[in-house]
């Protein structure tokens, strides 16, 4: 087992990385300080990793929350069933909430416990790699909302996180090929030697070699934990991590939520924030084609959906995070290796840009 540790302010905690985690009681039970325990996972997962979690609780006061499995559900709607749960039954706040599922039961699950009592603990068991790699780590939490994805959340950072590599043997290739794509993005932003390991050693990533497989999530944990603790609420450099998300949140609000997976859409941003940078003159030709090359051979997509346009592109990155004083921002690469967040661009250029990808 690797423990890495995330450092915020007067406080950190813990990122397990491993094998069988899930049979180590004492994991859970060091972060666990009432009697009292929530388990809020979905249909897919509740019968393969379920009853493990819930043998290991067996000492305390344990409740069970399984909700429909799907982007689509992660709405304010899509959490009501976590507070009436927790209304019915009285949890106090001193009630520890386990989300145990992928990004978005992880995103659900703490923005619930944000939320619940004014915040309550919670631990992250993410199941999925882009969970492991990506959104269970940093403490953003939120749903989304037909008009923009998690444009409604909380930073609420959880006790600890337990990624078991080995809930990664019952995730289907679509799945696992979506969290390379976030493998990727910290290589692309911040550590280029990260981008040639990727390079060198993609193929035995996609066959599951279980040594290479723990070496990108915890180079990619690193990565996200360094960026994090020194920016915990996205005043500045947290923003990098978002290469690729304005383009690509634009395409899962526009072409409906759980169409295209998270990974998907950021594979596709990335691309399309590449050609910007390159348009811009950061990047050569050469470099674009590089990051392409390597979206290829996981099998990502590197083109935009059909049903999208130029005009609903703009209109939806519109509605982004990172727009200030009305300002588009984006995170664009300087070069492999090093993002910027940036409005210094001209927005005929943006426009150009998403509209060469539909000329053909």
């Amino acid at each position: 087992m690797i423990t890495l540790s995330i450092d915020i302010q007067d406080r950190s905690y813990p990122i397990y990385i491993g094998s069988n985690l899930l049979y180590q009681k004492s994991l859970l039970d060091r972060h666990i300080g009432g009697s009292e325990i929530v388990i809020v996972t979905n249909e897919t997962i509740a019968p393969l990793y379920l009853s493990r979690v819930v043998n290991h609780l067996r000492d305390y006061r344990c409740t069970e929350i399984i909700l429909p499995d799907g982007e689509q559900y992660k709405t304010l709607e899509g959490i009501t069933p976590i507070f009436d749960k927790l209304l019915k039954n009285k949890f106090s706040r001193s009630t520890t909430l386990i989300a145990l599922g992928g990004g978005v039961i992880g995103d659900m699950a703490g923005f619930a416990a944000a939320c619940y009592q004014r915040g309550i603990p919670f631990i992250q068991i993410p199941t999925t790699l882009l969970a492991q790699v990506d959104s269970s780590v940093g403490g953003k939490t939120g749903v989304n909302h037909p008009l923009g994805k998690n444009m409604i959340g909380a930073f609420y950072q959880p006790l600890c996180v337990l990624a078991d590599i080995n809930t990664l043997n019952t995730l289907d290739e679509r799945q696992f090929k979506a969290g390379i794509a976030e493998i990727i993005k910290y290589g692309l932003i911040q550590d280029f030697n990260f981008f040639l390991w990727l390079e060198n050693h993609i193929d035995q990533l996609l066959a599951r070699n279980q040594d290479i497989l723990i070496q990108a999530i915890e180079r990619s944990c690193q990565n996200k934990a360094a960026v994090v603790a020194a920016d915990e609420k996205e005043s500045g450099s947290r923003a990098t991590l978002n290469l690729g998300h304005t383009f690509g949140h634009a395409i899962e609000t526009g072409i409906g939520y759980g169409t295209w997976l998270h990974g998907e859409a950021v594979s596709v941003g990335m691309v399309m924030a590449a050609n910007l940078s390159h348009q811009l003159s950061w990047l050569s030709h050469h470099d674009v084609n590089r990051i392409t090359h390597l979206l290829t051979q996981v099998g990502l997509p590197i083109q935009p959906p059909k049903e999208m346009n130029t005009q609903r592109f703009l209109e939806l990155m519109a509605v982004d995070k990172k727009v200030a004083n009305g300002q588009l921002r984006l995170v664009l690469l300087k070069q492999l290796g090093a993002a910027v967040v940036t409005s210094d661009f001209p927005y005929s250029l943006l426009e150009e840009t998403i509209e060469e990808f539909y000329r053909y």
